[in-house]
């Protein structure tokens, strides 16, 4: 399970992707709401965890934009605040959980477990562009009536392309969102699992083509699409 953990106060970012990784969820911290919005964005998360008072975008305003683009990942937000008017308006901004600071490991990590249940209800969606259609929950990219799996890291890439298909994703990026800000992954790294889907979507047949658009990135484009 990956977790997005946004907080701008930066020693409790830490602090709890440190709770969060002793209990093996992966995770990556954001410290402003713009960062949050655009790795939100990404659909990598299982689950948010979102603090309300943010430079840029405020966690109200993360959010509704969220939700307003239809990114349905769960979302725990955390504030200050615990007047009833702070909690509804953060209930209706969009969040499924709201917890008031501070509080106790104990009592976050039983809220993620049981947003990660209620989550586990929802059967994952198909993702398609062009002649290509990835199921997520399954690791399964598909074209016509060819099929071939993909690994973890193959599926994570290949769900960041197909998010935004012709927005260009930096190899930055990539290795932030894919390996973690923590990693020693580099930009041979990037090349060699882009080379690795760039095969699997060859063996599938599948016309569907990830360019590099030098010194930027890459994208997904597609003949009719």
């Amino acid at each position: 399970m990956r977790i997005l953990v946004v907080e701008d106060e930066k020693r409790l970012a830490n602090a709890l992707k440190q709770i969060l990784e002793e209990q093996r969820y992966q995770v990556d911290a954001a410290y402003t709401g713009n960062e949050g919005y655009d790795f939100a964005q990404s659909g990598l998360y299982d689950l948010i965890v979102l603090d309300v008072m943010l430079p840029g975008m405020d966690g109200f305003e993360v959010a509704r934009k969220l939700r307003k683009n239809k990114i349905q990942t769960p979302i725990l937000m955390l504030t200050a605040k615990s007047t009833v008017p702070d909690k509804v308006s953060g209930l209706d901004s969009g969040a499924d959980d709201y917890m008031t600071k501070p509080f106790a490991p104990q009592e976050l990590l039983a809220r993620i477990r049981a947003l990660s249940r209620r989550q586990g209800e929802v059967v994952a969606d198909e993702l398609s562009f062009g002649d290509i259609c990835f199921v997520p929950a399954a690791g399964t990219l598909r074209c016509g009536q060819k099929e071939i799996r993909l690994n973890y890291k193959e599926s994570q890439i290949l769900k960041l392309l197909l998010a935004r298909p012709s927005f260009i994703l930096s190899k930055e990026e990539l290795i932030t969102k894919v390996w973690g800000y923590d990693s020693d992954a580099g930009d041979s790294n990037v090349e060699a699992y882009i080379s690795f889907l760039r095969k699997k979507l060859s063996f599938i047949s599948s016309n569907t083509l990830i360019v590099s658009v030098k010194k930027q990135g890459y994208h997904l484009e597609a003949p009719h699409a």
